[in-house]
Order: C-alpha cells, then structure tokens, then sequence
C-alpha cells in the first residue's frame, strides 16, 4: 500500500482565495485520506463590542512563512496528517473579506479536525502578524487576546 501524499502548501499575500478551489486541491487525487477539515477567517463587523469597517494585517514575509511552516511541523509531530494547506491575508479588507484559509486531510477525522484547530490557535498567538482594526471613532490596533494563550498552552 502506497503512503498518502504528504504535502504542505503556505501562502500569505495580499490576494483573496476560493475556499472551494482550495478544498478542491487537497481532495485532487487523494483516495487515501477519508477526512477533509478545513477553517475560514473573515472580517467581521463587531470585536469586542466595537463596531469594525476594516481590518490591515501587516507581517514580516520571511519570518511570517517561518514562523507558518514550523506550526505546520508542529501539526505533523502530533497527529497524522497529510495535506496541509494554510493561507493568510495581508493588506487592508474589508468586512467579510477572507483573511485566512486552514485545511488538513487525514485518513481519520480526529486527527484533522485536532490539527486544524491546533494551526489556528497557534496562528493566533505565534505567527507575527500585526492587527489593525478600522472603527467609526478611528484605527486601532489590536493586542492578542489571552483567552487565544490560553488555548495555544492547553495543546502543550
């Protein structure tokens, strides 16, 4: 029996993505993984209790995609996973704009839906990416939060 691809993609650019397209890619010529889990960011209009029109995300490309990949070879280290897929918008968005694309194939569900919510918890408190929210009252730019440390810790 032949291994399951094992492939890694990581993209942080300023242009939008198709969660179907991407979906579509980690399924291409994959018989071997039963589970596909994947997780959509999106610019939303409230964050605690302010009213939000925009999101800027800046980031340090080289450090950034480091910083990507060693999560991802965190994942790896923990469950088995196969396809890995994780996607990140810089620049300014919009509300409802996406900002950021995870998707794990396994051959089982536990495992993918684990890695997942792993890669993002770490995203959140580990990948340098700096916030800004746009407000009605002006720009703010936006600390992590520690409920988000605290979820990164609860994996270790």
């Amino acid at each position: 029996m032949q291994a399951p691809p094992l492939t890694t993609k990581i993209q942080v650019n300023e242009a939008d993505f198709d969660a179907g397209d991407e979906i579509a890619l980690l399924q291409s010529d994959n018989l071997d993984d039963g589970a596909v889990v994947t997780f959509t960011g999106r610019v939303r209009k409230q964050n605690e209790g302010q009213q939000v029109t925009g999101l800027f995300l800046e980031h340090y490309p080289a450090m950034t995609e480091r910083s990507l990949a060693n999560i991802v070879e965190q994942a790896r280290a923990k469950w088995q996973i196969n396809r890995v897929t994780v996607i990140h918008r810089v620049g300014q968005l919009s509300l409802g704009d996406n900002i950021v694309f995870v998707g794990v194939t396994s051959a089982h569900r536990t495992d993918a839906f684990h890695a997942a919510e792993f890669m993002m918890d770490y995203l959140k408190v580990e990948a340098p990416f700096w916030k800004k929210e746009t407000r009605h009252d002006g720009d703010v730019w936006i600390d992590a939060r520690q409920s988000d440390q605290k979820k990164a810790i609860a994996w270790s």
